[in-house]
């Protein structure tokens, strides 16, 4: 709460309250509508005699201050003692700034308006943050303007309580010191006590006379008072039709210069060798960064301008403070845009042509811009980034042979899982699988390539074991392997896989428990990937119709007992039958 002090003879309490009331009628915010301006008016003509009733007040209370200031001049000049003439100095300077405020407020209420503007004031040195401050001013006092009334109100209320609180203290305080009066046989004592109940007297006729006028003030503005959606609406109102016609001149001329940087853009596309390039050299990138900067430096100043040559002092400080606020925000961004800019000349830690790893996959940077593009040439997949997302990453040469994804659209892959499917959809984020039969299979693409997925369309190997007799153990090495080659390669011909077939080898593997086990080796084209389980069967065939023809004999897996434990097992055995 605002503090007001009380002192003998009236001491700074005048000049601390001259704020309070200088506004008596007050300015309702040029927002207002017409029927709170009559309802303002209404209420000022009821309030006429309580308005004279305060002037009177005032005025009487002057007088009282002039005769207490001329009696203190004839004080001072009688005085003898130099340290009880600066007290009384420092009295006099008291009274005079209580005559000084009571004038002022005596003017103002009679005035009916604000008249402090009219009063000149002394010219002082030239202040940076002040000269700062004075162009931000008309926007502030826009805003102070807005939110007047609600303040006023506020401090009306203070001032209210303030003095109701203190006015009883006083009159307290005189019915104790007329007691006193009454009870003391002194005269000196009396003359004492009559001295200080006129000081208080006075004391309380300042505050009586402050009180009223305040709440005269309060009155006036709550009978003049709109509903807060109807002030706002007012406001925006008298705003925009005083200012409108600035603000669609700026945005036509915001508009004119995106036009020409527009066609200037196209000009240099157009003239400028290079500029169309898939990897721009420096200076072109240079110079379209610089063109850029001057087209955003062109729309800031540019409604700027307008509002300097209208004369509109509250758009352009509104101004002023938009850039203010982009200052503040570039100083705490700037390292960031630094090497956004770095970036975009494509000399920063990411570079066009180059390959960079982003959320598990390899991507190409195609074209680093504003809005930067990357590709994976082999998913055949691209995406667009804001230039600021590769601020603190890094891209490096790619070889030639370097992989970019496990496979491509329609190629045939058999994962870690033993899941084989032709792969229909790739994107950044899924990979989609189709089996034999036409069950679909999504997976993310992380997870895609981590179940090491292996491509048949290229070329693929197929390996198939046979196990032979070990009667056959003397050709097992030799003239079986190559019959048995000899078979298999005729038989795939005779089916329509000869041409597919690159390469067949039969080789002798391992001498097993039961057999000896041959590997049949064969190397297949891409073309014939989704027939991979088909060949593995047709090869396990084709074994088989081989041993059938040439009398090779196929084990089966034998197991034989010995000694004791064999003895009881058939025991136990029997037993079990019987």
């Amino acid at each position: 709460m605002t503090q007001y002090r009380l002192a003998p003879a009236w001491r700074g309490l005048t000049g601390v309250l001259a704020g309070g009331v200088l506004l008596s009628m007050p300015m309702i915010g040029q927002g207002q509508t017409d029927s709170a301006a009559v309802a303002t008016v209404a209420a000022e003509t009821v309030a006429d005699t309580d308005t004279l009733a305060t002037l009177v007040s005032f005025a009487k209370l002057r007088n009282e201050l002039l005769l207490d200031i001329k009696a203190l001049n004839k004080q001072i000049d009688a005085e003898p003692s130099e340290a009880e003439k600066t007290k009384l100095k420092q009295e006099l300077d008291k009274l005079e700034s209580d005559l000084r405020t009571t004038t002022r407020n005596l003017e103002n209420i009679a005035a009916g308006v604000d008249i402090s503007r009219l009063r000149a004031e002394k010219e002082e040195d030239f202040n940076f943050q002040k000269e700062i401050f004075a162009l931000l001013k008309p926007a502030l006092d826009e805003m102070k303007e807005m939110t007047s009334h609600v303040r006023q109100k506020s401090d009306l209320r203070e001032k209210i309580a303030y003095y109701e609180e203190r006015l009883p203290v006083i009159e307290k305080a005189l019915s104790n010191i007329s007691r006193l009066q009454e009870q003391s046989k002194d005269k000196s004592l009396k003359k004492s006590l009559n001295a200080t109940a006129g000081i208080w007297r006075k004391q309380q006729a300042f505050m009586q006379s402050e009180l009223q006028a305040a709440r005269l003030e309060l009155n006036k503005l709550e009978a003049a008072e709109t509903s807060i959606t109807e002030a706002s609406q007012s406001y925006l109102k008298s705003f925009f039709q005083k200012r409108g016609l600035y603000l669609i001149e700026a945005l036509l001329l915001v508009v004119a210069i995106l036009l020409l940087s527009r066609l200037s853009y196209a000009a240099m596309e157009r003239y400028i060798a290079g500029f169309r390039k898939k990897h721009r050299s420096f200076r072109v990138r240079l110079i379209e960064l610089a063109h850029r900067i001057f087209t955003v430096i062109l729309v800031i100043l540019g409604p700027m301008i307008v509002f300097y040559l209208v004369e509109d002092w509250v758009l352009f400080s509104l101004g002023i403070l938009l850039l203010l606020g982009i200052a503040l925000t570039l100083r705490q961004t700037l390292p960031r845009y630094w090497h956004q800019v770095q970036l975009f000349l494509n000399i920063g830690s990411v570079r066009e042509g180059e390959r960079i790893l982003m959320e598990g996959l390899p991507w190409l940077v195609e074209r680093i811009n504003i809005y930067c593009t990357f590709s994976n040439p082999v998913a055949d997949i691209s995406q667009r980034l804001p230039i600021a997302d590769l601020v603190g990453l890094k891209s490096r040469p790619a070889k030639p042979d370097e992989p970019w994804f496990p496979c491509k659209k329609g190629d045939w892959v058999i994962l870690s899982d033993g899941v084989r499917g032709k792969v229909i959809g790739i994107s950044h984020e899924l990979v989609q699988l189709v089996e034999r039969g036409g069950a679909q299979l999504t997976y993310q693409t992380s997870d895609f390539v981590a179940k090491s997925p292996r491509n048949l369309a290229t070329n693929f190997r197929i390996k198939e074991s046979l196990g032979i007799s070990y009667s056959l153990q003397k050709q097992s090495t030799t003239g079986i392997l190559e019959t048995l080659c000899h078979y298999i390669q005729q038989r795939a011909e005779q089916e329509g896989y000869g041409e597919q077939l690159l390469n067949l080898r039969v080789e002798f593997a391992q001498a097993g428990n039961s057999s000896l086990d041959l590997v049949v080796i064969a190397d297949f084209k891409g073309e014939l990937a989704d027939l991979y389980n088909r060949l593995r069967r047709a090869i396990q065939r084709w074994c088989v119709d081989a041993c059938t023809e040439y009398g090779w004999e196929i084990p089966f897996p034998q197991m034989t007992l010995h000694g004791a434990v064999a003895r009881t097992e058939l025991v136990e055995g029997r037993a079990l039958i019987s």
